[in-house]
């Protein structure tokens, strides 16, 4: 049975988390965690949602309110890609650029 397929978010009444558990084998660093937003749009949720579940909601989960969403003053490693993974989950695999670690706002040397 798959479980993607037979997953029901309103009967689980919690949001769910996005997250690999990567070995030095399998899955892959990256490669397992654009599995993981796909299968969770499979499941029923929005790609936007479906990103939600990889930034705000473990940051806020874990309680680290300085990141989770781009906003003047919050840490923020931008992952930029080809495409509009808003509308197109799979848009996550098309990395174009990497910004690591800029603080929103202000200007980086």
């Amino acid at each position: 049975m798959n479980s993607a397929a037979t997953w029901s978010r309103p009967c689980t009444g919690h949001r769910p988390l996005a997250g690999t558990d990567a070995t030095p084998f399998v899955p892959a660093h990256g490669a397992g965690m654009h599995r993981e937003l796909r299968l969770l749009t499979e499941a029923g949720l929005s790609a936007e949602e479906a990103l939600a579940a990889a930034t705000s909601v473990p940051a806020h989960h874990f309680g680290l309110t300085d990141r989770g969403r781009i906003a003047p003053g919050l840490r923020a490693d931008l992952v930029l890609v080809e495409g509009d993974p808003t509308r197109d989950i799979t848009a996550t695999g098309s990395i174009t650029d990497v910004w690591r670690t800029p603080r929103i706002g202000t200007s980086i040397p």
